[in-house]
């Protein structure tokens, strides 16, 4: 009887169910494939119940670990067909993962800062060299956050919009950037979406895209900017905000303390 050929993506069929560990698995294991040339940048994934099948995980976990990768540029996600591998997925997978992550501690006001420097200039390239598949990207994002029904998705799509525009700029360092610091970005998305409504995010995103649909740059980059400043602005007014509250608790405190320590010295006087 001839043996079954076991495909390229079997894990060790052991089931994994944290997220964290199924997405370092699925890096790991795409990261040996592509380094024996089992997989080239470009292929087609096979559907989802075989790569869970595949690994040893619940598709519960498979399904926020490929939405990861795809954030990170790894794999592009398209509806009704399915996953495919990136063409720069051998250079994303290469940087260590320690590094991605190395940017946890970065300061709100540290992100905000290079992000204003940074993603004006790389929206205004973006509309000047932006393709076909960045502009789908692009709204494919708007599409996923308008129908975004959790925070989640929310975040997702909202750092999805930004790594499209990393990317749409052509400029392959930019890319790369975004790598590095895609985990503090999404602290600080993370943050702001609790700050607004939805619509507040479409109001901004949107006529981003028109612009860089309307081949505009210096429109992308204003709007971008605007975006980026409100952004920060939303961050300040809530840190502002959380001291007045501290000092408010503290000044309470105080209060009560010295009326105890008044109260105690008139029962003594007595």
């Amino acid at each position: 009887m001839k043996e079954r050929r076991k495909s390229p993506l079997a894990g060790s069929g052991h089931v994994l169910n944290d997220k964290e560990d199924v997405t370092q698995l699925l890096i790991l294991r795409f990261q040996q494939l592509l380094s024996e040339g089992l997989l080239s940048p470009g292929t087609k994934l096979p559907p989802e119940r075989e790569l869970a099948a595949n690994f040893g995980v619940a598709r519960s976990s498979l399904r926020p670990a490929l939405k990861v990768l795809e954030i990170m540029g790894v794999i592009t996600q398209k509806v009704g067909d399915g996953s495919y591998l990136n063409k720069d997925a051998s250079s994303v997978l290469a940087v260590p993962m320690e590094f991605l992550f190395l940017l946890d501690d970065t300061s709100i006001q540290e992100l905000t800062e290079m992000r204003l420097m940074m993603e004006p200039a790389l929206a205004a390239k973006a509309a000047e060299r932006a393709n076909a598949e960045h502009i789908a990207l692009l709204r494919q994002s708007i599409f996923d956050l308008e129908h975004s029904k959790d925070r989640v998705r929310l975040v997702a799509s909202d750092l999805l919009f930004h790594r499209a525009i990393f990317q749409a700029s052509g400029n392959r360092l930019a890319g790369r950037l975004f790598q590095t610091i895609h985990r503090a970005m999404l602290n600080m998305i993370m943050v702001t979406s609790q700050l607004v409504d939805l619509e507040h995010t479409l109001q901004f995103h949107q006529p981003i895209l028109h612009a860089i649909e309307q081949r505009n740059p210096e429109l992308a980059s204003s709007l971008m900017t605007d975006h980026l400043t409100d952004a920060r602005d939303l961050l300040l007014q809530t840190r502002q905000r959380e001291t007045s509250r501290q000092l408010r608790n503290h000044l309470a405190i105080g209060q009560s303390v010295h009326k105890r320590v008044r109260k105690l010295r008139s029962v003594t006087r007595r």
